[in-house]
């Protein structure tokens, strides 16, 4: 390997074959609980347990290590209506025709359409960027690579988090998302990426059953 600075490494806790079985199978149970979740109430979730998941959402392995992210937090309601105002005008559009008729079919089970009124009653939006351009530090102006990737699996550890924090999450993606640089005032070399929708559930949020199945392990997992 090149001879780079480094330092000593925290090696992982030492669990005998049962004890790692028996913690991953733990981590299942718990996260097979968490749903997306259409309903919100407007009860306050304090700042801070919005900054924690975000933090571990930081711990994501990056290109280069440049974590190449950004995490835009709207409580305002000025900003939450007008990420409203623009996730519904494009989805009128994509409900009206655009989507095609085997995308809206797909959705059909899950009961959507362009009404967003969530993004206004959740107490906290949390819309993502991707950073086509950045680094490690601030200020640095280098190119970035797997960045889709790399806020992926930041936005799934920032829904891990918040999902541990006992917290009801939502993925929104409108398409174009372009108005979202406007809203949170973002530089021309970000890309918006998905907005969370995060809160408590509504005291009548349900799920549509067809949310509720899973493909088996069989299906979603081979082994070689």
């Amino acid at each position: 390997m090149p001879d780079v600075p480094a330092i000593a490494w925290r090696p992982y806790p030492d669990l005998d074959d049962a004890q790692r079985i028996a913690a991953a199978r733990a981590f299942h149970d718990a996260m097979i609980t968490r749903r997306s979740c259409r309903a919100f109430a407007d009860t306050p979730v304090p700042r801070e347990a919005i900054e924690w998941a975000i933090r571990a959402a930081g711990t994501a392995p990056s290109g280069a290590n440049h974590q190449p992210w950004h995490f835009a937090v709207v409580a305002s309601a000025a900003g939450k209506a007008a990420i409203r105002s623009g996730a519904e005008a494009e989805e009128r559009e994509f409900y009206a025709g655009k989507a095609g008729t085997e995308w809206l079919r797909a959705l059909a089970p899950l009961g959507t359409d362009a009404d967003k009124s969530y993004l206004e009653i959740a107490p906290w939006l949390i819309v993502i960027f991707g950073q086509r351009r950045g680094g490690l530090k601030s200020g640095d102006d280098f190119q970035n690579y797997y960045v889709t990737e790399s806020v992926g699996i930041a936005t799934g550890l920032l829904l891990t988090a918040l999902h541990a924090a006992g917290l009801a999450t939502l993925t929104h993606t409108p398409n174009p998302m372009k108005f979202l640089k406007t809203v949170c005032a973002r530089p021309d070399a970000e890309k918006p990426v998905m907005i969370v929708a995060v809160g408590h559930a509504a005291p009548d949020a349900t799920i549509p059953v067809h949310a509720l199945q899973r493909k088996p392990l069989e299906e979603t997992a081979s082994w070689l």
